[in-house]
């Protein structure tokens, strides 16, 4: 895994995250509102401790469907509060008692009939409440919200995209050089794993070489949106509409195809990924197209307070950004739920080894 470089160089603030599932809060957005009649079943759950493929399925046991029929907008992590969006289809029935879904670790919120399939990625975006607990170097921390909220941070894919010690890309690899892999979902997620790894590269590599300089042939996209074109060259209208965020920089989701970048842009680009020859070939045969993604990520709505616990933190992120990028940029800080997980990883490693002595 590439060593990302750091916008504002790295933080020397401490402090730690996830202590307890309530200090990390996730609610997600959607750009729709329930048009109250239709098979579809929209359910607002909150849910704490529970990963969402659990929850889908108490969801499918509850109904009497298949779980195919169980439908989310995004998947959430299970240390944490999340307060997540499920569909459920349901035809020619009538409409179950939800609230009896109800337990100490999950929560109906609402539920609405509605007239279309909840898909996956449907969302505006997530809003974040986070708490930082045993935190220092606060004054640091403080500055750097202002400039996080002035100039964003880079549009890092998280670690949590990577899996366990990166083995997302170890397995990526494997099945590109011909190692099969029977589960689709599975497949899916080594290939966007090895995507992201060299999206970062590109991201970091930018950043660190070109951190002001606008490259002729740079794609950029509409803010918002998925739509995207060249600036051949940079005027001041274009340098206006940047710094006004009516678009954005980008940097590539590697696919078939020419690179969506040109010139200056694009040379540089390629020469990041020189060295990654055999997993861009591997992308390239996959089926996957050349896609864009936002060099920077700028959160909305953010606010802090000090608070007797240590920093709460808030803010909303589009869909398919990462909380942890931002954290990443504003201090040193330990996830103790990753780090009791990795620990009982190697306690059940250790014993197997054992075992096998």
């Amino acid at each position: 895994m590439v060593e990302l470089h750091y916008l504002y160089g790295k933080p020397s603030g401490q402090g730690a995250l996830r202590t307890q599932n309530s200090d990390f809060l996730v609610q997600e957005l959607l750009p729709f509102t329930a048009t109250g009649e239709g098979e579809h079943h929209l359910l607002h759950i909150r849910k704490n401790g529970l990963n969402t493929a659990a929850v889908a399925d108490m969801i499918a046991k509850f109904a009497g469907v298949h779980p195919k029929e169980v439908t989310f907008a995004g998947q959430k992590d299970k240390n944490a509060v999340t307060e997540q969006w499920f569909g459920v289809r349901i035809p020619g029935k009538e409409t179950p008692d939800w609230q009896q879904l109800n337990a100490d670790n999950l929560h109906i919120i609402s539920s609405q009939r509605h007239s279309k399939k909840l898909r996956i990625g449907a969302l505006m975006g997530n809003r974040f409440t986070l708490i930082l607990r045993d935190v220092s170097g606060l004054d640091d921390i403080q500055q750097r919200l202002e400039k996080i909220r002035q100039h964003g941070v880079p549009n890092y894919f998280g670690e949590q995209r990577f899996g366990h010690r990166g083995g997302n890309i170890a397995k990526a690899r494997e099945m590109l050089a011909g190692k099969k892999v029977k589960d689709r979902n599975k497949r899916s997620l080594y290939l966007s794993a090895l995507r992201s790894m060299l999206f970062n590269s590109v991201v970091s590599a930018r950043l660190q070489q070109h951190p002001d300089a606008l490259l002729a042939g740079d794609c950029v996209m509409l803010a918002g949106s998925h739509s995207f074109f060249v600036a051949e060259s940079w005027d001041d209208v274009l340098k206006q509409r940047l710094a006004s965020q009516d678009i954005q920089l980008s940097a590539p989701l590697w696919g078939r195809g020419l690179p969506l970048s040109q010139g200056d842009a694009r040379e540089f680009e390629t020469a990041v990924l020189a060295d990654y020859g055999e997993d861009l070939d591997g992308l390239e045969h996959a089926g996957l197209s050349q896609e864009r993604r936002p060099l920077l990520l700028f959160p909305q709505a953010m606010s802090w307070t000090v608070v007797p616990e240590g920093l709460r933190i808030s803010f909303v992120l589009p869909a398919g950004a990462y909380a942890t990028s931002v954290l990443r940029e504003l201090l040193d800080y330990t996830d103790v739920a990753e780090r009791r997980w990795q620990q009982a990883i190697a306690e059940k490693e250790a014993q197997q080894d054992n075992k096998q002595a």
